[in-house]
This record gives structure tokens, sequence and C-alpha cells, in this order.
């Protein structure tokens, strides 16, 4: 018998949390999961399920009213028509169906469900309490390896104040309660993108503010430029950049007072039905014991790891028994990443140690088009080459040319590949176009592969597909000089 109640107790029932227990189930390992709030976490929840859905059922209400594109295909339609109460019923029945799913998931393969505020007590040892604030009616449970995996919650930028109603962060915008007239984002980031694509197809009038000097600042250069001219130009969304919304007061109507990022001047005051704060995510690891074991969260907040995921200390040693995966983490605020974390971590723990490249994760904004992107930008490829010696090249191919965008009537698109052109490594791919979300996995795993454009551009793919879209790229980049 173990000396432990457990091998593995989990503090977090995200995607990452559920992605390591059902490895760790399937590695042998006597697993216990804790959960304060709804299993599933953000992403099932409050993220990636529900904004989904809603960009689903808003995207076809765009896709039906845009008679022009219907009518080149030779297609006529009435009056389209939606019910919002309906559009929001069905995201949440994507998110229960999800839900109940993962929940069973854990059930057949005998994971433990424990509800509670989960901390570490002490090395290998797990204090669990109804809530977070309550002390009374804690239990403690042991555990040969603990994994924190308890995510992230919206950031919300000091000076504004949030009701929930008429200035709310995403968390609420994904119940879609209501289509207020005119809703100002704060933020151009993928989530303020994706809602401005909801409110936009549902009739809302909207207004992006972006404290930086340029829209869209994660993405690369290129890919921001035409998406603005697709996304948001002809959508007459009014952007202000290099603005900070340095007051935001809810009511009828919210209040925002708008600051020149430069010169600290107030230069407008908007009034609007209702304001999205879309500033990005921070880690929830407050009150979860790890200030007690030495650790430094810092002033962000991430919980510090190794590159096999074990928690640091501040003094540079390992806690012992004791990994973090997920947004805490900070690495990439990715369900995706979340999950491959916990898997490697279970690995790790198995004796077959694992990390990850960050560099190979893909990403993608689910707007229409769609975003996505693998690796480096241009400009950051640009830098690494400069200051480690090697020349960097990048390539364009546009769907304007590609058959099947053409058959849909969709060519507003580009991908985008950098690359060195001595050893052909592919350092980043970019994607703006029908189902970038989709294509942008053959770039990763390629990446992931360490595979150069000299040999993809020899792979076979289907005709007529939007993957050769990606295919004349790799030949451009092959024939662009790369490993000669």
């Amino acid at each position: 018998m173990s000396q432990f109640d457990y091998d593995l107790v989990i503090i977090g029932a995200g995607v990452g949390g559920h992605g390591a227990a059902l490895h760790a189930v399937s590695c042998g390992l006597k697993t216990a999961i804790v959960e304060a709030a709804e299993m599933g976490g953000t992403c099932v929840n409050r993220g990636c399920i529900p904004s989904k859905a809603l960009l689903a059922a808003s995207g076809k209400v765009r896709e039906l009213r845009d008679a022009k594109h219907l009518q080149a295909l030779g297609i006529q339609v009435g009056e389209v028509q939606f019910d919002r109460q309906a559009i929001a019923d069905h995201a949440n029945a994507v998110v229960t169906q999800q839900r109940e799913g993962l929940i069973g998931s854990l059930k057949r393969l005998g994971v433990e469900v424990i509800h509670g505020w989960g901390r570490v007590a002490d090395i290998q040892k797990v204090g669990i309490k109804p809530d977070r604030q309550t002390e009374a009616g804690e239990r403690f449970v042991t555990a040969k390896e603990i994994l924190l995996a308890p995510g992230s919650i919206p950031f919300v930028p000091p000076g504004a104040e949030v009701d929930g109603k008429t200035v709310f962060t995403s968390d609420d915008a994904v119940r879609l309660e209501s289509l207020p007239d005119w809703v100002a984002i704060i933020g151009s980031g993928y989530i303020g993108l994706e809602f401005a694509d909801v409110y936009s197809a549902l009739g809302c009038e909207i207004t992006m503010i972006e404290a930086l000097d340029k829209l869209m600042p994660g993405f690369d250069p290129d890919i921001a430029k035409l998406a603005e001219r697709t996304l948001l130009t002809p959508r007459d969304i009014e952007t202000y950049k290099g603005v900070f919304a340095t007051k935001i007061t809810p009511g009828s109507p919210v209040r925002i007072e708008l600051t020149d990022a430069k010169t600290q001047q107030v230069i407008e005051v908007l009034e609007v039905d209702a304001c999205l704060i879309a500033t990005g995510r921070i880690p929830v690891a407050k009150n979860m014991g790890l200030e007690a074991l030495g650790v430094d969260l810092g002033k962000r907040g991430f919980v510090p790891v190794n590159d096999h995921l074990g928690v640091v200390q501040a003094n540079g040693e390992t806690v012992p028994h004791l990994w973090a995966i997920g947004d805490a983490t900070g690495k990439l605020m990715l369900a995706h990443t979340a999950s491959a974390q916990g898997m490697a971590v279970v690995e790790t723990i198995c004796g077959r140690p694992r990390s990850l490249d960050y560099s190979t994760i893909p990403a993608a904004a689910f707007t229409h088009p769609e975003v996505s992107f693998v690796g480096m930008t241009e400009p950051d490829a640009q830098a690494q080459g400069k200051a480690e010696g090697f020349e960097v090249k990048s390539v364009r191919t546009y769907f304007k040319g590609n058959a099947k965008a053409i058959a849909e009537g969709e060519t507003d698109g580009i991908a985008k590949l950098i690359f060195r052109p001595d050893t052909g490594e592919i350092l980043g791919a970019h994607i703006f176009g029908l189902h970038a979300a989709d294509l942008i996995q053959e770039a990763a795993n390629a990446m992931s592969q360490k595979v150069p454009v000299t040999e993809l551009a020899f792979s076979v793919h289907t005709h007529p597909t939007l993957s050769e879209v990606l295919d004349e790229a790799f030949k451009r980049a092959a024939g662009a000089g790369a490993g000669h």
C-alpha cells in the first residue's frame, strides 16, 4: 500500500487539468482532481467553447446577409432574422454538452473529483476547503505528486469599474444577455477581434480602443494590415490607436475617458451603451500556499517553472513533487498549451522527461475570415537573425489565386512563411483567410518535426483545396534559395 492517498492530485479541472488526469490514469496513476468552480474551467465555460458557438451562429447571419457574395454564387435569400436568446441558448447548450462530456470521461476512468478550493499545504500535502475565503472545514489529502492548473481570469485595468451588465469582460459577454446598440471594446487582441466579429454581425455599432500605437499588436504586421482592411474597416468599426481608456464608469450611458498614450492628456469622453474589456488575462495563483514554500509569484502573479514545469522557488531551487501548467505559468495562454503541458508533466513524473517547444504551438482567432499563426513574426525573426548572424526571408501566397477559395467566393486572404534560406527551417507561419485555424496545423507540425521547406516543397496536397495555399508557399520558399 502507498503511504500517500493519491499518486497525483491536480488542482484545477480546466482543459489542462483534465488532460493531465486522463493521461495520468492511462499511465496507471491513482489520480484526484480538485475544482472550486465549474468543471471545464475557462475554456469550456467562459472561453473557447461558448465564444466559438457565438461566432458560428453570428457568422451564419453575416454570410446569409451578404447579398453580393450570395448573388455571385447565383443564390438569392430573403430577409435574414435571428433570435438573440436562441443564439445564447445554442452557446449554453454546447457548453453543457462539453462540460458533461468532461465530467463523464473523468468518472469512467475512476478519477476522483473533489469540489473545493485546493491549496498546497506542504510538500506532498493538499488542503481543500469549501471556498478560497473560508478557513473552516479544510481537510487534507496527501499525494506523491501535486500538479497546479488554476488557470486565469480576465484582466481589468485600473480605472475600469465592472458591473457585469453595462461594463463587462469576456466572462459575461459569452452569455450574450443583450445586444447593445453601441459597444466599446477595449483591446484589439484576439478576444476583442472575436467579439467585434460577433457584435458587428448581429448589428451592433462598435468602437475599438487600443492602447498601443497599432491595432492587433500581437500579430505579424502584414497579417494585421490585411485583417484590419477586411475585419474592421468595411464593417464600419471605429478605431482608436495609442489611446488609454483611463476611466470606465458603468451606467446608462457608459462613460469612457480616453487619454492619449504619449501626452497623458484626456482627449475625449465617449458615451456608449456598453463596454467590453478585452485587455488580456491574469493568472489565478494567489492563496494557493506557494509563498509559504518560498515561491515568488512576482509582479504579474505567474507561477515560475523550469523547462519540465517543476515549480521554482525564489532561490532557484525546485519545490520537490510540485508542478504547474496552463495559463498560470504564463508560457502561452492557450487551452491546447495547457493540455500539452499536463501530458508532459505526467510523462516526466513517470520517468520519461518531456518538455515543450512553445515556438511550434499554433494559435488562432476565429473571426470571419480566421487568423492563425505559429512561431515568430517577421520583425522578431529578423531581430533574432541579426543577433545570431543568419539571414531571414519570407514569402507570401494569396487566397485569390487558390481554386477552392475562388469556388467559395472567399478570396480575401494571405499565407506568409518566414524561414532561414541557409537551412530551410521555418521560423514562423501566419495565415489570414478561410479556415486559417485548420490550415496552420500543417506548418506547426512541420516546425515541430523540423522539416525544412526544401522537403515540404515535394509534399503532395489534395487539389483543389485551401491547403494548396501553403503548398505554394513551401515551393516559393524552396525556390527562394532555401537550403542552397
